[in-house]
């Protein structure tokens, strides 16, 4: 049979001629069958030494020079050479191609598959370079050794790598396409450049650096108006997948918006009502992703070729028991009330073409636009792949693709690996996650099965999970390298890697440990072993793959390899180096990994920078060093520049703490917490004392010099503030962020001060924080600034409207709540005041404000609680331990609440009211009662520790200002009446005498008097309670009781006055007749009332007495048979014991004496 002739691409010699193709991005697409005969064309050969001198190949034998580098130098010298016919464009147009033909075979051969169908190191590596499979595997190690970028090895095993070696010669290392060649040879060196990437365990500043110039090159081609809305399309996901790899998502997000723009791609997440499980009656809103492309021929070709092209890899069923295999919704025709979607945007701003959908039935989406979906689900779960509500919001992405049945077996394998991912979480999906990922491994093994025997001869043939599928049901290799540059794809060998994480998290550690020794993954299984605990197991490992036995001659499996280095190490050394330093914590093997790699290892740096940072105390000195070393070799690490300034903000380097914040947030600007951190730096860093100021340029028609502009004192501020509102606008949510707003704000001066941002921010710390920490959350310093500006600067009257104005209604006037005014009052009165609770500051920072509206009433009472507060906060350290600073707190906030507070609003008039005869009422006309009371409370609690001292004689004096005399026609509850009567003689006498007038018209008594017995199981106790009394200047022990109230009878009265002054609830037993106080004196009378208390009732668990605001009164219970006994004990201890109960104890002590019950 004839041989068939080789096909090669219609591109092959005019790609650099053809000023058509010279600005296309991809304008080379390799079918199967042109790849092969483009490797062994004659400049091919030539490149990769077949023929060549004996003298070129024994460098590379002997090792002076690697095998890609030989390539490189037969690649220049081929370009410059001219013994052949081929001119220069069509030279390095076939170079161009060779290399994507290397290129696409080493993806064939480790990422997409079918399995090659030559075997590579035939057609490219010399026969004197591989006479046997020693000296294959030997040249191969070599290429992968010299794949180490910053210390970063590539996969030991990697197969076919000569391809990857050719493409990289060619189309990178050799740099004779890209100067003054088309836009494909820049692509197709950033692709080879990626692909690099990938291959390494972790990224690589060096690449970085590359592939991001090229991309910008590229974009300004690319993103001008010549190139088509699908070429920009592609380029955009295919930078946004180069993101998503290097931690860029908000950039990789902002790419695949303007993507699905240029195709004219709609889809939107949204929700659907439908049911997701088996026993689901009613239905519920679920998400799903609906999504349409654009109506034109490729979309038309997709669905024509969907019939004759293989479906994919197959995608296992769920087989839950309650879970349905995909979510039935409700059809729209069926309850077309109920059918609408729920979005988080406005209904109306949902197009009509994906509003129509029907989301259990979706059209077909064109791969390209399958493509966007898999990446923004990509893009998602790189920022937080743990977080359910991130799952819950990717899932209906993959589920599209997957449902819509996607043309592209790669895309749909690449949906099917996503949803994978995501499902593994999920205990009633986890099942399939693992098997479904399995099934995906299995079929890549089979799929990139190489043909190397010679190479290969120990390796077992791969087994699979599902059958191996036949020829006619697998796709083209054409097919499957179509899309794979705008997809986050894995090589074979990190997709098992990833099987084998799965199976660890699964508790399957055998078969993940069989999986990476496999591999030969021995930096993988030590972590294994060590995230198991089994720390020593780990350490063999690697210490097998970096030093001798501890005994040569004896072979020991528990040997710790503790002999000499290997010599040479492994390519993947640092990293080992680094591993075994997190085992043991020893910062030596941080500086060898750095050693070993000719210091360009920056993860080596970063851990030893950690490991400072973990001293006590820390060594930020070193730690600083030791990032900036790290940052030396990666600079676009963001990690790392965020742990720097963290570091100098320590260290107080404010400068370098801003240069390492700055650089941070410009590459990913989301960084809430840089932000935040970028304004602490400024606000600390000094303002440059020779600041320029700012010169203003005159207008065309002007004369004379420009005007220089003053320099602003506060530009470093201003500049904090833009950079934390930017951290606040991230985290919205952020109590600390919103604290470092407040800071930064109040920290400009008056009147630059922006008031506005002090009053969001502290309104959202309280409504943050206000829960959890109360009035704490209030900045008080803060406030009481606001509270300076709102006084100074402002007249209430002013700030008033008339909101009925111009209705026949009476005048309603409230403040303008868009002024700074409007809104330091309603922070005060809706935020703030609602908080406090024990703050006396806070209250008088209230008393000035409503002084400041003209409410006198207002300020009277938060005066009085700020007092109480002081009083109550400082009771203890005061009064019972003498502790002189609290007993001065309680003396100044008594002068201030007498002097700024009952003398300066009680004899004012009150707002808005009058009495019965249209005078103004007093706020408060007993005001010097109180403030006399006040006083005399204070020095009775302070007699035993602070008589005659500093603050004793200030409150003396206190009480002689408000200690005047009182009118009688003042007195509140008594008065003074001069009486005349005539004695039993007939002699004509006068009596002076008090008269109470707080009684009743319908009340015969005054009040009452109350003797409480409490039933207890060791017998009957009296309630008694400990009161201030100004009169005697003492505490007295008493009885309770009170005044009657209009209409109340006598066992109301006691039943009412019980409750409020002991919390109690009791039964009346009897009630005494009339009895009179001081008749020689006063007319005040009472009944004696004797009420029971039931313990047992839920009502008198825990009494909570309800006192009135100048009433301080403790309970106390005494043995009614120890009555007598205990009150001359509280007698000597200096209480005045009223005569009710002495009365009391004297009758029961003479009961006892004379026997006179038994």
């Amino acid at each position: 049979m004839a041989e068939t002739s080789p096909t090669y691409p219609a591109s092959l010699n005019t790609l650099f001629e053809e000023p058509s193709l010279r600005e296309q991005f991809e304008p080379v697409r390799l079918a199967d069958a042109e790849i092969v005969p483009t490797l062994q064309l004659p400049l091919a050969q030539s490149i990769f030494g077949h023929g060549a001198d004996e003298t070129a190949l024994d460098r590379v034998s002997r090792g002076e020079i690697s095998f890609t580098t030989f390539l490189a130098e037969q690649t220049k010298a081929a370009v410059s050479g001219t013994k052949d016919e081929l001119k220069p464009e069509q030279k390095r147009s076939q170079l161009l191609h060779i290399g994507l033909a290397a290129l696409f075979g080493f993806l064939q051969s480790n990422v997409t598959g079918p399995p090659l169908a030559y075997n590579p190191s035939e057609v490219i590596i010399p026969p004197t370079l591989r006479p046997d499979a020693a000296k294959l595997r030997a040249l191969r190690a070599q290429i992968i050794r010299e794949l180490s970028v910053d210390g970063e090895a590539a996969y030991k095993l990697t197969p076919n790598v000569e391809l990857f070696a050719v493409a990289k010669a060619i189309l990178v290392d050799a740099g004779v396409l890209v100067e003054d060649g088309p836009l494909a040879a820049r692509t197709a060196r950033t692709r080879v450049n990626f692909l690099h990437q990938k291959m390494l365990s972790e990224t690589t500043g060096t690449l970085q650096d590359a592939i991001y110039n090229d991309l910008e090159e590229i974009s300004k081609v690319i993103l001008s108006g010549k190139s088509t809305a699908q070429e920009k399309g592609r380029f955009l996901i295919e930078r946004a997948t180069i993101h998503t790899h290097h931690g860029f998502d908000a950039k990789a997000r902002a790419d695949l918006e303007q993507a699905s723009i240029q195709r004219n791609f709609q889809f939107a997440l949204t929700g659907k009502l439908g049911k997701r499980t088996k026993f689901q009656e009613r239905d519920t809103s679920q998400l799903v992703v609906l999504a349409k492309s654009a109506d034109n021929e490729s979309t038309e070709k997709v669905e024509e070729e969907q019939d004759s092209q293989p479906s994919g890899p197959k995608n296992l069923d769920l087989n839950d028991d309650t879970l349905l295999e995909s979510i039935s919704f409700t059809k729209d025709d069926a309850q077309p009330s109920q059918g609408k979607s729920v979005t988080v945007q406005d209904e109306s701003t949902l197009p009509p073409a994906l509003a129509s959908l029907d989301a259990g039935d979706q059209p077909k989406l064109d791969p390209v636009d399958s493509a966007i979906l898999l990446s923004i689900a990509s893009a998602i779960t790189n920022t937080s792949p743990d977080n359910g509500l991130t799952r819950e919001e990717t899932h209906p992405y993959a589920t599209r693709v997957l449902e819509g049945g996607s043309s592209n077996w790669q895309i749909y394998t690449q949906g099917l690996l996503i949803r994978s991912r995501i499902e593994g979480f999920r205990s009633r999906t986890v099942e399939r996650s693992v098997l479904q990922m399995q099934a995906l491994v299995d079929q890549v093994i089979a799929d990139t099965a190489t043909l190397d025997t010679q190479a290969s001869a120990s390796v077992a043939e791969p087994t699979t999970f599902l059958p191996r599928p036949e020829k006619s049901e697998s796709a083209s290799a054409a097919e499957r390298l179509e899309y794979i540059w705008i997809l986050n794809f894995s090589t074979r060998w990190d997709l098992e890697a990833e099987l084998a994480s799965r199976w660890v998290n699964l508790g399957g550690l055998r078969t993940a440990l069989d999986i990476y020794e496999r591999l030969q993954m021995w930096a993988e299984a030590a972590l294994c072993y060590a995230a198991t605990e089994r720390e020593e197991k780990a350490k063999s490992i690697v210490r097998r793959q970096l030093y001798e036995p501890t005994n040569k001659d004896v072979e020991d499996e528990n040997d710790k390899y503790e002999g000499p280095e290997l010599s040479p190490l492994p390519a993947d050394a640092p990293r080992l180096f680094c591993i075994l330093g997190d085992i043991d914590t020893d910062p030596a093997m941080y500086e060898r990994a750095w050693e070993v790699s000719g210091n360009r290892y920056a993860r080596a740096m970063r851990s030893l920078a950690r490991h400072y940072l973990t001293l006590k105390p820390p060594a930020l000195d070193k730690a600083e060093e030791a990032y900036k070393k790290s940052l030396h070799i990666n600079r676009l690490n963001h990690g790392a520049w965020f742990a720097l300034g963290c570091v100098q903000l320590e260290l107080q380097h404010w400068d370098d703490a801003i240069e390492s914040f700055s650089r941070t947030v410009q590459m990913d600007d989301t960084d809430a917490e840089a932000w935040s951190n970028l304004a602490a730096a400024i606000l600390r860093s000094p303002q440059p004392e020779n600041s320029a100021p700012e010169v203003s340029e005159p207008l065309a028609d002007e004369e004379g010099d420009a005007e220089k502009a003053p320099a602003d004192p506060y530009k470093r501020k201003r500049e904090a503030l833009t950079a934390v509102h930017r951290a606040a606008q991230l985290k919205n949510t952020d109590a600390r962020i919103w604290d470092n707003v407040l800071t930064v704000a109040a920290s400009i001066p008056p009147p630059f001060t922006p008031f506005r941002d002090v009053i969001t921010a502290q309104r959202k710390v309280i409504e943050l924080l206000g829960p959890k920490k109360g009035e704490k959350a209030v900045d008080l310093p803060v406030l009481g600034m606001l509270v300076d500006h709102l006084v100074r600067a402002y007249d209430y009257d002013k700030l008033l409207i008339n909101v009925n104005e111009g209705s026949p209604t009476a005048p309603e006037y409230v403040v303008r709540k868009g002024t700074i005014a409007g809104q330091i009052l309603s922070l005060i009165d809706d935020s703030v005041v609602p908080l406090i609770t024990h703050s006396s500051p806070l209250w008088l920072l209230v008393a000035r404000v409503e002084s400041f509206r003209g409410r006198p009433s207002k300020a009277f009472e938060a005066h009085e609680k700020a007092w109480r507060a002081t009083v109550a906060s400082s009771t203890q350290g005061a009064f019972q331990m003498g502790d002189e600073k609290k007993w001065m707190e309680v003396v100044r906030a008594t002068e201030r609440l007498v002097r700024d507070g009952y003398a300066k609003y009680g004899p004012m008039d009150k707002e808005g009211q009058e009495n019965a005869d249209g005078d103004a009422e007093l706020v408060a006309k007993d005001w010097r009662f109180k403030a006399r009371s006040a006083v005399r409370g204070i020095l009775g609690k302070g007699k035993e520790f602070w008589e005659d001292s500093e603050g004793w004689s200030r409150l003396k004096e206190l009480q002689s200002e408000v200690g005047n005399d009182q009118d009688t026609k003042d007195a509140k509850w008594k008065r003074l009446v001069k009486t005349v009567y005539l004695d039993p003689l007939g002699r004509q006498r006068t009596w002076e005498s008090a008269e109470m007038q707080t009684r009743p018209a319908d009340s015969p008594v005054d009040g009452v008097s109350i003797v409480a017995i409490i039933d207890k199981d060791t017998g009957p106790e009296i309630l008694l309670q400990k009161q201030y009394r100004p009169a005697l200047d003492k505490v007295t022990i008493e009885i309770p009781g009170g005044l009657i109230d209009p209409g109340e009878t006598i066992e109301q009265c006691a039943l009412r006055e019980l409750k409020e002054e002991t919390g109690y609830v009791g039964v009346v037993d009897r009630t005494s007749g009339i009895l009179f106080n001081s008749p020689g004196f006063c007319n005040n009378n009472f009944n004696l009332v004797y009420v029971r208390v039931d313990l047992t009732l839920p009502e008198n668990q825990n009494p909570s007495p309800q006192l009135e605001e100048d009433e301080l009164i403790e309970c106390f219970t005494i043995p009614v048979k120890s009555l007598f006994s205990r009150s001359k004990t509280l007698q000597d201890e200096g209480y005045a014991i009223e005569t009710r109960v002495v009365a009391l104890a004297e009758g029961i002590e003479m009961a006892r004496k004379w026997s006179l019950f038994q």
